[in-house]
């Protein structure tokens, strides 16, 4: 059996007009000669009446609601566009099997609000794609040992799909959205942001931690495992969209010089602060960093000297972050509205001069470098927030990523 997973986001099945398009990608896959199972996400957007920030909506602030019982509000979401989705496909004459995440087999831990899926039993989906049926498995969504139903955090539709990818072998996972693919910049920034159409594992997992939202990357390192490749696509496009596979495109068609960068992505609503201790103290960077943890704040962006420790935080976090290091005794200085700035290319590695590059191109533009890192693919730089366009067009125009964005 040739499987296929298709996950339809919340604006690919927002109204009747979208999910009949994405009713017709499923035809196609059909026709193609594949069994496959569809994951939907909640219908639409805040705002729209059944998307999950709508029904969050509906809890008050002084409401005493458990986050057992806010998980069972926001299933509901997937569990009524399941419903529909199900309906519509029955009425084209294809046979439906509508699951829940846990009728699916999904167990997950019993962290609600942000479970993690800890097996699949896929034998009741099977069964289903055996007699003929497209199966409809509600996303973000499973349930504990004990029957409890967990919800999975942000991403947690495509966290669904491609988890139950791999658990069923599948040939191809195909990710819908309102996005023709992964695009080398935000085209909202960059006029000649391109297409990419093959792109690596690795590549795309940092575009979304460092900014990207197209896929969430938990999803695609679930879909390393088995090597299992995605496709993102746009529900109202038959284009095959961006290929995600552990190389970044078939060797036969790989041209004989390999692009240096894929990509430039961004992260805004960050602050950085330095940390320092007047009175020389040792071991304050010890004291700083158990402290951050304690509070559970994410840090990022870390340069540790022997007077200085400088991270970054996000902006949600500031207040708290620096009220905990005075109380350490700590002088900390905040730098506010600023912005992270990747570039992300599986070329990078071993590449000299690609560095002097990238300040070459901001300097050149009168943006100011806060601080820069780097790791085998990516190279960030922090720069004020009213700079972070102009930044990533200048990377962009550096490396010519608009003529490479097919490659």
């Amino acid at each position: 059996m040739r499987i296929l997973v298709q996950k339809f986001g919340g604006t690919s099945v927002s109204d009747r007009a979208m999910r009949i398009q994405a009713i017709e990608h499923i035809e196609d896959a059909l026709r193609a000669g594949y069994s496959v199972v569809v994951v939907v996400s909640a219908m639409g957007r805040v705002g729209e009446p059944y998307a999950t920030d709508t029904l969050l909506n509906l809890i008050h602030q002084d409401d005493q609601v458990t986050t057992r019982d806010r998980d069972l509000l926001m299933s509901c979401g997937e569990t009524i566009s399941a419903v529909i989705f199900g309906a519509m496909l029955r009425n084209r004459g294809i046979e439906a099997a509508v699951l829940s995440g846990g009728q699916a087999g999904i167990v997950t831990s019993s962290d609600f609000g942000n479970a993690r899926i800890a097996k699949i039993d896929p034998k009741r989906i099977l069964a289903e794609l055996e007699d003929g049926r497209v199966v409809v498995v509600t996303g973000f969504q499973g349930v504990t040992e004990d029957g409890e139903i967990t919800t999975l955090g942000r991403g947690g539709s495509d966290t669904t799909a491609t988890a139950l990818g791999v658990a069923l072998d599948a040939e191809v996972i195909d990710i819908f959205t309102d996005v023709e693919g992964i695009m080398t910049a935000d085209p909202r920034l960059v006029n000649g942001a391109a297409r990419l159409t093959h792109v690596t594992y690795t590549e795309i997992c940092n575009f979304a931690y460092q900014g990207a939202k197209v896929i969430h990357p938990r999803a695609v390192e679930l879909a390393m495992q088995k090597n299992i490749p995605i496709r993102v696509r746009a529900t109202g496009s038959k284009d095959e969209g961006t290929l995600v596979t552990s190389a970044s495109r078939p060797l036969e068609e790989r041209p004989a010089q390999d692009r240096i960068l894929t990509g430039v992505t961004h992260s805004a609503r960050v602050t950085q602060l330095k940390v320092r201790s007047d009175a020389g103290r040792s071991g304050f960077q010890k004291d700083a960093f158990q402290a951050m943890a304690a509070e559970g704040i994410s840090l990022d962006f870390f340069n540790v000297t022997p007077s200085e420790v400088t991270f970054t935080v996000p902006l949600t976090h500031e207040d708290r972050a620096i009220t905990r290091l005075h109380e350490l005794g700590l002088t900390v200085e905040a730098v506010r509205n600023v912005a992270k700035v990747a570039a992300v290319g599986a070329g990078i590695h071993g590449v000299p001069g690609v560095m002097a590059r990238i300040v070459m191109a901001l300097t050149e533009r009168g943006i100011e470098i806060l601080q820069s890192a780097d790791s085998n693919t990516t190279i960030w730089c922090l720069v004020h927030e009213k700079d972070v366009a102009e930044a990533v067009r200048a990377i962009h125009d550096q490396f010519d990523l608009h003529a490479q964005g097919g490659v």
